[in-house]
């Protein structure tokens, strides 16, 4: 019953968004055609896998905006720095799926997080 429940919902969302949807880590989201993208830690993510996170984006991509003085300094948290440097690394590497993966612990979402001077790419 729940297998079909989730299928027929599926088939609404596909209809509804035009054949268009994006399934990240077994959630489904509804998306436009290119519509942007971000890429976050999970908020379960520990402590210890938001460094991992950080220090694999920041090995690929150049996180300067994360650093002390950059405009997403701040708040000077592991999750806003993870969240940055992972959407830094999605965007970098094509907005893929696969991209936000980071073990399990990133989801894609559609909701832009950029606040004040920190603009998320």
């Amino acid at each position: 019953m729940a297998k079909a429940a989730a299928l027929s919902f599926l088939f609404l969302l596909s209809f509804i968004s035009g054949g268009d949807f994006l399934a990240v880590n077994g959630l489904v989201n509804a998306t436009l055609p290119n519509q942007k993208t971000w890429c976050l830690p999970k908020p379960s993510s520990d402590q210890a896998t938001l460094l991992g996170n950080i220090n694999f984006a920041c090995s690929k991509v150049d996180c300067k905006i994360i650093q002390e003085g950059g405009s997403c300094f701040d708040p000077d948290t592991l999750f806003n720095h993870a969240s940055v440097a992972m959407s830094l690394y999605y965007n970098a590497e094509g907005d893929d799926q696969w991209n936000c993966d980071f073990r399990g612990s990133g989801v894609i979402v559609i909701t832009n997080p950029s606040y004040g001077n920190c603009i998320y790419p």
